[in-house]
């Protein structure tokens, strides 16, 4: 078939079965949008900003399984793109992101909204492409998508001059992708697995380390077997949570930084450590040199680059964590360590998550509320800060892709954006943002693009007139040295939704919780309900910087 390029850049886009794009148009991009515009077959969400673009198609991407697709224009439009890219990439999130760029022949002269793009991103993209050969861009847009899906996912960028756009091409599917070079492993070597199970079986205090791996790999039901077989109790990262039921007997929930202390100590005992699909980073092992002291480190991750690079490794294995855990699951027999799950039993008593039930609204309240009214069965999407490492320790997902969250990169600013494109990958489940007043007046605007599309997503502000994480910081390490971290004038957040003809609640008092998030969650359309807390209001346990995680603060 005879078509332009951005005509059969569409037609490639419906081929890898993409269903919706978030963008937002400009000069240089203008001849996709005039081919999305003669197709009725991909959806396109025009957000307000296109950092809300990228936010939009990584939450869609993390609660569907499914690559996520944005769209902007050159220059600014592509540079906005940058946090959003970055964001994904530090969390194996798999994303194609189209820009537009100046014709081929104004390239490398400052012309009007030209950026190197490419440049840019190559530190945050696992690979990108600047176009140069019309005829060679559906051969591109497979690859993109291969390359993004596969192995240890993560963004693809695909630079799109003007000119190259309009070129007239003979369209057709390419079958060959070419790939020289890119293969990754996907079933670990077989005498390392079997090194790793033997370990397991002498193993008299197990513990399985789970995190974002497990969930890219569709790995959550084969993880709660796994651990039931070894009677080995579950710790998750931040971005491992909901790989196991957080309600399961075994589930000790997050740990770290702001982990369960119990979580924290359950690692710090251990005398075999089963690492799955996690990066061993800093707001977990917190102290490298002291972290599992009194373990073997067995670790399974499908990029050959994390193994070893922050922590010393026993046994190492290259695969994918999904079907690395079904082939020990061949090699190990039902083992019960009762005197082990006792001693956690015990941790979980003598160091429960805790917090003061005094007078005032209490945001781990808010969360534990949230979680009954809901049964646990919401997509939670949090944006950066105390909310987020409340609604980690207390809200405890049930299933996986249902607790979206930016780990590696803390974005603040993410939640909104990526509720939406969450809340479009997965129409039929309730959708909840938990936020605070700082990251959402990073991206408020997003709101409209809720509202315009209709998208019934329910926004919880932990509203404490504060960057409340920094400012506790500044509590711990200043000596309360309040510095750019309160805010005197907030925006009336109730009179925000109003404008856009939603609904707008407000909540003060504790008595007041539970029959106004009743209202919020019944009713058809977004709502914003501004839950004001006490702006002291810690976030408990705390590892205070240099200490082993055994040495956590309660508050």
């Amino acid at each position: 078939m005879k078509m332009t390029a951005a005509g059969a850049l569409i037609e490639c886009l419906k081929e890898q079965g993409v269903e919706v794009v978030f963008g937002y148009p400009g000069g240089n991009i203008l001849p996709v949008y005039d081919a999305l515009c003669q197709s009725s077959d991909i959806k396109h969400i025009l957000v307000r900003h296109e950092q809300g673009a990228v936010h939009a198609a990584d939450g869609y991407a993390r609660v569907t399984g499914r690559v996520g697709v944005c769209i902007a224009t050159s220059g600014p439009g592509a540079t906005n793109l940058v946090t959003g890219i970055a964001t994904a990439y530090m969390d194996s999130i798999p994303l194609v992101v189209i820009t537009g760029q100046v014709p081929t022949t104004m390239v490398g002269t400052d012309a009007f909204q030209e950026v190197d793009i490419t440049g840019i991103t190559i530190p945050i993209t696992k690979h990108n492409y600047l176009v140069r050969d019309a005829a060679k861009l559906p051969l591109i847009i497979k690859r993109a998508f291969h390359i993004a899906s596969t192995g240890r996912p993560g963004p693809v960028l695909i630079d799109l001059p003007k000119n190259v756009l309009q070129q007239e091409i003979t369209y057709t599917q390419p079958t060959d992708l070419k790939l020289l070079g890119y293969k990754p492993t996907y079933r670990g070597h077989k005498s390392q697995v079997t090194t790793a199970c033997n370990l397991i079986k002498h193993a008299r205090r197990p513990v399985i380390y789970s995190g974002g791996g497990v969930i890219a790999s569709n790995g959550s039901e084969v993880l709660t077997e796994l651990a039931e077989r070894i009677s080995a109790p579950v710790v998750s990262t931040l971005m491992g949570l909901g790989g196991i039921p957080g309600c399961h007997p075994l589930s000790l929930g997050m740990l770290g930084l702001h982990g369960a202390r119990y979580a924290n100590m359950a690692v710090m005992e251990c005398d075999v450590l089963v690492a799955l699909g996690v990066r061993f980073d800093d707001r977990v092992a917190v102290d490298f040199s002291s972290f599992a002291p009194k373990a073997k480190i067995i670790h399974v991750d499908i990029d050959p680059a994390e193994i070893g690079k922050n922590v010393k490794i026993d046994v190492p294995i290259v695969g994918d964590v999904r079907m690395v855990m079904e082939t020990m699951l061949g090699q190990l027999a039902a083992q019960k360590e009762e005197q082990w799950l006792a001693h956690i039993e015990e941790l979980k008593k003598k160091y429960p998550l805790k917090y003061e039930q005094g007078t005032g609204l209490k945001p781990q309240s808010i969360i534990e509320t949230i979680r009954e009214l809901t049964s646990g069965e919401a997509i939670i999407v949090t944006d950066v800060g105390q909310h987020q490492m409340w609604a980690a320790q207390y809200y405890k997902a049930k299933k996986p892709r249902t607790f979206v969250s930016s780990g590696g990169l803390g974005t603040m600013g993410y939640g909104l954006p990526a509720a939406v494109g969450a809340k479009v990958g997965v129409p039929d489940r309730p959708v909840i943002l938990i936020t605070g007043d700082g990251s959402f007046q990073m991206n408020m605007q997003e709101f409209g693009t809720a509202v315009e599309q209709g998208l019934p997503i329910k926004v919880i502000i932990m509203n404490n007139h504060s960057l409340g994480m920094v400012r506790q910081l500044q509590e711990f390490y200043c000596d309360r040295r309040y510095m750019a971290t309160i805010f005197t004038k907030n925006p009336d957040f109730v009179k925000f939704a109003d404008v856009y003809d939603a609904l707008g609640l407000r909540v003060t008092e504790a008595e007041e919780l539970r029959d106004t998030l009743e209202r919020a969650l019944n009713s058809d359309g977004p709502v914003i309900i501004d839950c004001v807390i006490d702006q002291e209001e810690n976030v408990y346990p705390m590892v205070l910087a240099g200490r082993p995680l055994s040495q956590s603060i309660d508050g």
